[in-house]
């Protein structure tokens, strides 16, 4: 589990974030939803260590990891999916995943085939260089490189970002999936309705505060977070 208590963060004197208070369950999908600006980026990567902030704590499965760098995040159970589709452009896509692989041989085959059950074109194109998988296959690289590493918390920043919209429900039902092994999946993503589907909370950020949580079930029934994005 993820816990938030009181987080404030920014840029410089810049303060962004201002008394976040969030969680995010083991085995489940919290989706964190806001206008452009709102400060979604900048708490994951605050809570990712690329950020320092300034006021409150964070707490992996019970584990202070305020303030620690990126790598000791990881350490720590914590993996960073960034926006952009970030893989490594020259290596192979097999290359790509096993970077991320960890744990004993028949352990990573076993992770292995799930990733190419969901993701077949990775499997067909294991021995081609990132550079030449499009935004969409190179989203998905980038999630089957964190899912052989078995983080007990995903932070994913907008996966539909610059990708064919008939790719979305695919790499978001991955995620879904995923949590059934236990991951806190703490998602970031513009698009509102599509995402609420396989959300279980929902956390509404709007200049850098939270306006509004609540479980996803009951926030996608009414017209609240249309609301609040028209009225930002």
């Amino acid at each position: 589990m993820l816990e938030v208590k009181n987080l404030e963060a920014g840029y410089g004197k810049v303060p962004i974030l201002r008394d976040i208070n969030l969680i995010a369950p083991a085995g489940e999908v919290t989706l964190v939803l806001g206008p452009n600006g709102a400060g979604k980026s900048t708490l994951l990567r605050t809570l990712a260590g690329f950020n320092k902030p300034t006021v409150g704590t964070v707490m992996a499965n019970g584990r202070n990891i305020t303030g620690l760098a990126p790598e000791k995040m990881v350490a720590n159970g914590l993996r960073l999916i960034l926006d952009g589709h970030r893989v490594f452009p020259r290596l192979t896509v097999r290359e790509n995943i096993r970077l991320g692989t960890r744990g004993d041989a028949a352990e990573t085959e076993k992770h292995l085939k799930e990733i190419y059950e969901v993701f077949p074109i990775l499997h067909e194109k294991l021995d081609h260089r990132a550079s030449s998988l499009s935004g969409g296959q190179q989203q998905m690289l980038a999630l089957a490189q964190a899912f052989v590493a078995r983080p007990e918390i995903l932070l994913v920043d907008e996966p539909s970002l610059g990708i064919a919209e008939m790719l979305i429900p695919t790499i978001l039902d991955f995620l879904r999936r995923w949590t059934r092994l236990g991951t806190a999946v703490l998602l970031v993503e513009q698009r509102i309705d599509i995402a609420l589907r396989y959300a279980d909370s929902v956390y509404v950020l709007r200049g850098g505060e939270i306006i509004l949580n609540g479980p996803a079930a009951e926030l996608a029934d009414g017209d609240a977070i249309e609301r609040l994005y028209m009225d930002g």
